[in-house]
């Protein structure tokens, strides 16, 4: 199986490096200064499961892609999709198969609409890995995994063919048939770590030393669960307790890489994890008499965004 990982980013590289270490035939599709970063130093990867160098990278520059591949690994912020589709769309053919591991769903209507809904496929990750200062990868915890599956639950060939792939790459994998209730399941607990700690600008557990930290946890909780329901998804019972046990932990040092971005003056997915939610949310977040805690959270972070455009403009005019 040829494999295309959309970038080697902390993600991308993270799992494409780990199928390629087994000998799977991957490939990264990168930008030129990346590409010779790997051919020089190799693609690094730090993790509490083993660390691995891959010192023969096989890269690909967009412009270079001279055939489909069977399986398009993508993995970029929800922002850069549509260059990373532009990236990409020579290396689909009528038989490949897109497996995005994005947040949330608008993802999947852009895919399909541009590519059919029969090459894509559902997906999510679970991982915490970055970059250090020399591109490495870092893996902060053990977790490592990856959900995939047709969208309306077949058990196909490709996804049984994929699952072996994916497989030898040493992480965890599943091959689900209810991968759309997955996703809902996890943009539900990201929207809600993502609009509480970006809100408060604090972790979990400090937001629970708050005097009414816990009250909103849960209110917002309650919302994104609302709107899973409205759509089609209420959460299962072992998710919600699962998720209830992370969300209200005592001193839990949990916050969202949404935050991270915000204390580092970066761009986030506000539109994609918070807005795209509200915007499905059929009625499920009306709130009598004022706006909801996500609706609040939804627009700190567009309060944000504005101010760093505005930021941004001066520092231009500036110069």
């Amino acid at each position: 199986m040829r494999i295309l990982v959309v970038g080697a980013g902390a993600t991308g590289g993270y799992f494409g490096g780990r199928m390629a270490l087994a000998g799977q035939d991957v490939t990264f599709l990168v930008r030129e200064k990346r590409a010779e970063a790997l051919k020089r130093s190799g693609l690094v990867i730090k993790s509490p499961k083993g660390d691995a160098t891959l010192t023969k990278v096989q890269t690909v520059l967009a412009d270079r892609i001279d055939a489909p591949y069977d399986l398009v690994l993508l993995s970029c912020k929800a922002y850069d999709l549509d260059n990373a589709i532009e990236s990409f769309a020579p290396a689909v053919g009528p038989s490949t198969a897109i497996l995005p591991l994005l947040n949330g769903m608008r993802h999947l209507d852009v895919l399909r609409e541009r590519f059919g809904a029969s090459s894509v496929l559902g997906g999510i990750c679970l991982i915490s890995a970055t970059l250090d200062a020399n591109r490495a990868i870092v893996q902060m915890t053990d977790m490592h995994a990856i959900g995939f599956g047709e969208l309306d639950g077949r058990r196909s060939e490709r996804v049984e063919a994929i699952a072996k792939a994916l497989g030898a790459g040493g992480f965890d994998v599943d091959a689900s048939e209810t991968i759309v209730q997955q996703m809902w399941e996890k943009w539900v607990f990201l929207a809600t770590l993502a609009a509480t700690t970006c809100l408060f600008r604090a972790t979990i557990g400090d937001i629970l030393n708050a005097p009414d930290g816990h009250a909103a946890i849960a209110a917002v909780f309650a919302e994104c669960s609302a709107i899973a329901q409205a759509n089609g998804y209420p959460m299962r019972a072992p998710f919600a307790e699962r998720t209830k046990g992370m969300l209200f932990g005592a001193g839990s040092p949990l916050s969202a890489s949404m935050m991270r971005d915000i204390e580092n003056g970066q761009r986030t997915e506000g539109d994609h994890v918070l807005g795209d939610l509200l915007a499905r949310a059929h009625g499920a977040s009306q709130v009598e008499g004022g706006l909801s805690v996500l609706r609040i959270a939804y627009n700190h972070v567009k309060a944000y965004e504005a101010r760093r455009a505005r930021t941004a403009a001066a520092a231009s005019t500036a110069s």
